[in-house]
């Protein structure tokens, strides 16, 4: 019944290669697909300021990552797919939470305490070059994520700290202001590959090893031939541990052919045969994509109504979410403030509410009504009026019922377990209470 949101950025600065398809796109798309889950997938052009002062490169990596995702797959109709600087939202949040952060928290981030490291290794003052943009980077982060109430943020292990801080944030607004922020967990796939670049390292745009994800047949061949190898030659044994081929060859190959290589390796395989086998193998993965990724960047009016459409879509959710903050924090009309001393014992006392029906086909439903009059839980058919209010009984009694009655609960779009379950709590409460 319940779906979780993930929520994912990816920072305009650069070009997409295989180890960014590898280790993100290929598994975020793959998992974007499941029922159960909810995507959000946005362009961090904000947070690319902070790392380049080049507009032109900011902008075609924007249209490099944007084509690049649409081409491996992701479907911009079953996902949120926005441009993070599309949102206005976003900065005011950023402000809201600034409000509620304290700067010894930011002292403690990594990419700050790095900065000054390498300051103070060369000699220079702590913070010489570093922007506020820089130090505040935590809190924009934490603005991404906390608007759009993401439950799961897949990150690598050095990430964890921001979303460890992006709880902070949402547990010191909640407790000041009351309830609004879902606090969001790291996801960790241990299993996520990480690819070997040109020269065996990590393959990343920091020391310019990398292979573009959508390079031209003839550059993606040149590019692969130069992979650093061994000096063995033809005939000789040769070890997959360690290998830059092999590796990059398993992320894209079946187990089986996998393996085939793995013995052609042992029999002494030649690197010129080693290496045209991974380029026939990546470019067989690649080709149908490339082609849709040549169409889509010579088109950059279809990328932009896509992204337009999708910041349509988040700001459906954004906006009316920023307007519940700001009258969290006292940012509110002044004729509301006038009249709201009277009604806020009355709206503290609302209370969600049950309520029990009988529909044409003869069957009894129930379903749980926000205060506003949202609806939050519906109820499948029920044979008897009885079974009906046992179900709301069991509910009322213990939130938990909800996964033990997971089968006569029928979903409800946009409405997430944590807020069904705060609203059975809310019950019990006033039950309690009474």
């Amino acid at each position: 019944m319940s779906t979780t949101r993930f929520l994912t950025g990816i920072t305009t600065t650069g070009t997409p290669h295989l180890g960014n398809f590898v280790g993100s796109i290929r598994p975020s798309v793959a998992a974007s697909l499941s029922p159960d889950v909810q995507s959000f997938y946005f362009l961090a052009d904000y947070h690319a300021l902070i790392k380049c002062e080049d507009p032109v490169r900011i902008q075609r990596s924007t249209l490099e990552i944007a084509a690049s995702w649409l081409a491996a797959g992701l479907n911009p109709d079953h996902v949120t797919f926005y441009r993070q600087s599309d949102i206005p939202e976003i900065p005011e949040l950023n402000w809201l939470l600034s409000c509620v952060t304290g700067k010894g928290v930011l002292n403690r981030a990594h990419a700050y305490k790095a900065s000054q490291d390498k300051n103070l290794a060369a000699g220079r003052e702590a913070d010489d070059g570093v922007t506020a943009g820089l130090f505040m980077y935590p809190v924009l982060m934490g603005a991404d994520i906390l608007m759009f109430k993401a439950h799961k943020v897949p990150v690598g292990r050095d990430q964890i700290q921001h979303i460890e801080m992006a709880r902070d944030m949402a547990a010191s607004f909640n407790h000041l202001y009351g309830e609004h922020f879902v606090l969001p967990e790291a996801a960790i796939d241990e299993h996520v590959a990480t690819l070997p670049g040109l020269d065996g390292r990590k393959m990343s745009k920091s020391y310019d090893n990398t292979i573009p994800l959508f390079s031209s047949r003839e550059q993606l061949k040149k590019l692969i031939g130069s992979i650093l190898t061994d000096s063995r030659a033809p005939g000789e044994a040769k070890e997959v541990e360690g290998s830059a081929l092999f590796q990059i060859y398993q992320a894209f190959a079946t187990p089986a052919e996998t393996e085939a290589l793995r013995k052609a390796y042992a029999d002494g395989i030649a690197w010129g045969d080693a290496k045209n086998t991974l380029f026939e193998r990546v470019d067989e993965v690649i080709a149908p994509m490339r082609a849709k990724y040549e169409d889509l960047i010579h088109n950059p009016a279809r990328i932009e109504a896509t992204l337009l459409a999708g910041a349509e879509r988040a700001r459906a959710l954004a906006t009316p979410f920023i307007r519940e903050l700001r009258s969290a924090v006292g940012l509110r009309s002044l004729a509301q403030a006038a009249t709201a001393a009277k009604p806020v014992k009355a709206a503290k006392a609302a209370l969600p509410a049950f309520k029990q029906y009988r529909e044409a086909d003869g069957k009894f439903y129930f379903k749980l009504v926000a205060a506003d009059g949202r609806l939050l839980l519906q109820s499948t058919g029920f044979d008897a009026p009885k079974e009906a209010g046992q179900a709301i009984g069991q509910l009322q009694k213990d939130a938990g019922a909800l996964q033990a009655l997971s089968a006569r609960l029928a979903p409800v779009d946009g409405v997430q377990a944590d807020e069904v379950a705060a609203a059975l709590q809310a019950l019990a409460d006033a039950a309690a209470a009474a």
